[in-house]
């Protein structure tokens, strides 16, 4: 029974929350990207690819540059941009993941040694096969792409985390390494 301030919600709304839910605290994204997340996932008659472009840039975040230069080159010459462009990697140029990428070799090598060429070059693969597979499961409804573009991107970086530290446990252990 409905009293004037309790309310039912539908499967819809369930479904929303648990997202939001989700996107927050497994994805660790802030409310504000969350809810830019939310409206791209939402919008409707645009096609697929402009519907997957709206959900990486809400997952960047507003810091995101969309101006790319003439002929899409690299700009400036940090350590990441000039290891994308040496092995040919067609990302944006100005994708604020490059900075992220450079942060995170240099927090590496600040530690200790960081990953060299020939590890950069074998995490490289690896992840390249990650992305086919991801890009493969991509459903063809553009609303449904969306989603999974979003929550593949977020939410699968800790599926993958654990499976990467479970495989680490499993070398160790069964390979003596």
């Amino acid at each position: 029974m409905l009293t004037r301030t309790s309310a039912s919600y539908g499967g819809d709304h369930v479904e929303r929350v648990r997202l939001i839910r989700a996107l927050t605290t497994v994805g660790g994204l802030s409310l504000a990207t969350t809810k830019a997340v939310l409206q791209a996932i939402s919008v409707r008659g645009v096609s697929r690819s402009e519907l997957m472009g709206a959900a990486q840039r809400a997952l960047l975040g507003e810091g995101y540059v969309t101006n790319v230069p003439p002929g899409g080159q690299m700009v400036g010459s940090s350590r990441a941009r000039l290891w994308l462009a040496r092995v040919g990697w067609q990302v944006h140029p100005e994708d604020p993941v490059i900075d992220a990428l450079d942060a995170a070799r240099a927090a590496c090598d600040d530690a200790g040694p960081g990953p060299d060429e020939e590890r950069m070059s074998a995490y490289a693969e690896a992840v390249l096969a990650i992305a086919r597979t991801d890009v493969a499961s991509v459903p063809q409804d553009p609303g449904e792409a969306v989603r999974q573009v979003v929550l593949g991107t977020v939410l699968v970086d800790a599926v993958l985390s654990s499976l990467r530290r479970l495989a680490q446990q499993h070398i160790a252990v069964s390979e003596g390494g």
